[in-house]
């Protein structure tokens, strides 16, 4: 059979791997502080005998698009995003490992415990942060969250813990399937005091849903093309079986 059918079935196989990666991209363009995923496609010549006449394509995971996303001006307290590109929240995963992201969405549950919209557990400099009761709560710009306890005078604030936050290497971050990213070393970075926040914002998704929706009806067209490439060296099969009886 002509190599020609599996060059078509592995241009489908790459539209389809491209469409999921830009389908996620897209379902999260409303997500507080994602990253939309970067893959290109390839052409790879098919080498054998004679001359490398047939090309593959290749779908290939590029990496992330670390670019800041809209800054969304909430006027919420408990909201914040972090002023510098290469920045990021420390928060516990539910395995317990450290992990990083620009989520910034704050809450606080019932054990006083702080977690982002995800249910994350935001690390400050001794671990997960808890906050005892209060009447007001103000967040600093080094990440420095001060309380107003109960029955104290408006003007009394006081420093309870230090949201951790870090510089990350773009070479050097990976994403997990929680959501969540790690360093590719496994060397926890320190945290960095050059870092600031902007409280009553938040970070949006820097999904461009203009460019997602072209590259779906890009990919859908890539595929339905290469669904017709196959059909098309079934036919020419077909025909060169009818040949051959009669010929014989």
């Amino acid at each position: 059979m002509d190599n020609f059918l599996y060059i078509a079935m592995n241009a489908s196989r790459t539209a389809e791997l491209a469409q999921q990666t830009n389908a996620n991209n897209l379902a999260n363009v409303n997500s507080i502080g994602f990253k939309a995923e970067l893959d290109y496609i390839q052409s790879i010549p098919v080498y054998g005998p004679g001359h490398a006449t047939r090309v593959y394509a290749s779908n290939d995971q590029a990496g992330i698009d670390l670019t800041q996303g809209p800054v969304l001006n909430t006027g919420r307290d408990l909201d914040v995003v972090i002023n510098e590109q290469d920045g990021w929240l420390a928060v516990q995963a539910e395995d317990g490992s450290t992990a990083f992201t620009r989520r910034g969405d704050l809450h606080i549950d019932a054990n006083g415990l702080v977690t982002n919209g995800s249910g994350d557990l935001l690390l400050g400099e001794g671990g997960p942060i808890t906050l005892p009761q209060f009447e007001s709560l103000v967040i600093g710009r080094d990440g420095t969250l001060s309380i107003r306890a109960a029955g104290q005078s408006v003007n009394t604030l006081v420093a309870v813990d230090r949201i951790r936050m870090v510089k990350l290497s773009t070479d050097n971050i990976q994403r997990g399937e929680d959501g969540l990213f790690r360093v590719r070393d496994g060397i926890e970075p320190i945290a960095d005091a050059s870092i600031t926040l902007t409280s009553g914002a938040l970070e949006g998704s820097n999904v461009n849903s203009i460019d997602a929706m072209v590259r779906m009806l890009e990919y859908s067209r890539n595929y339905e093309t290469s669904v017709k490439l196959m059909k098309v060296a079934e036919d020419n099969d077909a025909s060169s079986a009818r040949l051959m009886r009669l010929n014989g």
